[in-house]
């Protein structure tokens, strides 16, 4: 067998370099980096919203509205989310080592999968509580609640749109425009109920909002929940096609057969590719090979690639699934 190899470097900023190395493989690394911008987001944003978790707990507990709490709690775990997913991105960017030779990159997914856990126990902490309160309505403050969540609309709005940007890369980014959309949205919500409690004087309409909300976190949650496991367990991302993929590698010329085709997220912005492919005859060379990491990159954003080279068929490859 013929020994080639291609080393591509991808930088997701557009500035990429190649270079190329004689051995048995093809190989492409990428390599993201957030911008500098989403740390100023998330320090903005958590410190937004400690602060209006302190100021809404306080009118929570003053006017006796679980709508209210149930709302600060909820902000609360989004501090702690923001903040994890924060940590999980900063330790993403740890250079490799021996001991870690991806880096940390995979906390970023971890990241992702606690907050997606810790929005679950807040879930369970507002229904139990939302149950209570219709068995024992307390009398609420409607003024007080929708003036307070008034406040909470601004200040989700303005966090959500903090992390608009890099929203449709990264599930840690969207995680945190998801939680902040949704807050403003739940926020609107309790404004309502507590100008129709100032109307009407129905208390039972706060745990029903209450219940509001914990829907919408769990509609929210499962998403990111079901994602962030399944990288995890290192399958192939939801915006890739396996079919497609493999189809396009088989389709390089001089390609006879594709097998032992592995799809995984090193990150929850960076993939991972290796393959087997058999190309009869003579080895295609660094030329095919840069062709081949170039196409990954440019078709299916997958810049970290290892492509092994077979030319023999009789030398069956121990992989392929046919293989005796």
């Amino acid at each position: 067998m013929a020994e080639h190899a291609d080393h591509g470097h991808e930088h997701h900023s557009g500035l990429g370099h190649r270079h190329g190395h004689g051995h048995g493989h093809g190989h492409g690394h990428g390599h993201a980096h957030l911008p500098a911008t989403h740390d100023r987001a998330f320090a903005i944003g958590i410190a937004l919203n400690i602060g209006f978790v302190v100021v809404e707990a306080s009118f929570g507990f003053a006017a006796d509205s679980v709508a209210l709490l149930a709302d600060a709690g909820h902000n609360l775990s989004d501090v702690l989310g923001l903040a994890i997913a924060w940590g999980g991105i900063s330790l993403a960017r740890a250079a490799p080592s021996k001991r870690f030779t991806y880096g940390l990159r995979g906390s970023s997914i971890l990241a992702a999968l606690l907050n997606a856990l810790l929005l679950l126990v807040a879930l369970g902490a507002i229904i139990l509580e939302s149950i209570h309160r219709f068995g024992d309505p307390a009398p609420v403050a409607g003024t007080t609640v929708s003036a307070v969540a008034g406040v909470g609309i601004i200040i989700n709005l303005a966090t959500a749109l903090l992390f608009a940007r890099g929203r449709h890369g990264d599930i840690n980014i969207r995680g945190a425009y998801l939680h902040m959309a949704a807050d403003a949205a739940v926020s609107a919500g309790v404004v309502v109920a507590g100008l129709v409690i100032w109307q009407t004087g129905a208390t039972w309409i706060d745990p029903a909002v209450s219940l509001v909300i914990a829907a919408l976190i769990f509609w929210q949650t499962w998403g990111l929940l079901r994602e962030s496991i399944e990288r995890s367990l290192s399958a192939v991302p939801r915006a890739l096609d396996y079919d497609r993929i493999e189809a396009a590698l088989s389709s390089l010329e001089g390609v006879a057969d594709t097998h032992d085709l592995h799809i995984w997220p090193m990150s929850t912005t960076e993939t991972v590719l290796t393959a087997h492919l058999l190309i009869p005859g003579d080895h295609p060379g660094d030329v095919f090979l840069a062709s081949a990491q170039a196409m990954l990159h440019d078709r299916f954003g997958i810049a970290h690639a290892t492509l092994q080279i077979e030319r023999d068929r009789a030398c069956f490859c121990t992989l392929h699934p046919a293989a005796p």
